[in-house]
């Protein structure tokens, strides 16, 4: 897979579909922030119109990146269609006029369902990372279409993806272990980072015991194999320190 004619691709499905409508079309995640692995990261883009969709062109884009679908890493696109209005004057939760992932892509095979006209918390994080991360792909530069959001509404939507670690690492281990060290490093150190750029830092930063289970983190996320997976007791104690530090530093803020 060529990623830079994948995004190509992509660039020109939105293109052809919104015209005059488009923006800017912004890359950020993984791939902005090179943590990128082509089995296990989706591609996150942003997409900016200078007005609200009208619902056949929400389904010729969604049909648009279906038909990529052999050219796309397995995880697939992850997209967010937003107004300039929503990224020059901030509200929270954030309306979005059209989301689109494999998540959401049976649901619109089966019953032609299209999620849309929409409010969505996580977008706070999409497009604080895209201002400070993201990379342009089509149209106008990040910062001269999106205006900086405060950093109260990335962390709401940070700390809202590690509120049930505790409960869901041993599920998802790799997952919360490294959103675990994100959230901490911003905190710290005010970084916006990838999930593996947090892992590095956490391994020169983080009490001993945890470093197997970060490296692991780290390894896994990467796509190297890992015989052993972590115990029970281990990732219990980690979710225990990271949250009660976060709780610490994130009360320093408030």
């Amino acid at each position: 897979m060529k990623i830079e004619m994948v995004l190509n691709q992509l660039v020109q499905v939105f293109k052809n579909t919104l015209h005059q409508q488009l923006e800017g079309v912004y890359l950020h995640g993984s791939l902005a922030m090179n943590g990128f692995h082509p089995l296990k990261s989706d591609i996150d883009l942003l997409v900016v119109v200078n007005q609200k969709l009208d619902e056949p062109v929400m389904a010729k884009i969604i049909e648009g990146l279906i038909s990529l679908e052999s050219s796309l890493p397995p995880r697939g696109v992850e997209m967010s269609i937003v107004t300039t209005k929503t990224v020059q004057c901030f509200t929270y939760p954030t309306p979005f006029e059209l989301h689109y992932s494999n998540k959401y892509r049976e649901q619109y095979r089966k019953e032609g369902v299209l999620c849309k006209n929409g409010l969505d918390p996580d977008l706070a994080a999409h497009i604080f990372v895209t201002y400070h991360r993201g990379k342009t792909l089509y149209g106008k530069p990040v910062k001269h279409v999106i205006k900086p959001i405060e950093e109260r509404y990335y962390l709401e939507s940070i700390l809202h993806d590690v509120e049930d670690a505790r409960a869901n690492i041993q599920v998802n281990p790799v997952y919360y272990t490294l959103n675990l060290c994100r959230v901490l490093y911003y905190l710290k150190e005010r970084v916006v980072s990838s999930k593996k750029e947090a892992g590095e830092w956490a391994l020169q930063k983080l009490p001993s015991p945890y470093l197997p289970l970060v490296t692991y983190s780290i390894n896994h996320y990467s796509g190297q194999t890992e015989p052993d997976s972590p115990g029970r007791k281990i990732l219990l104690e980690f979710a225990d320190y990271m949250l009660k530090a976060i709780e610490q530093y994130k009360t320093m803020i408030e």
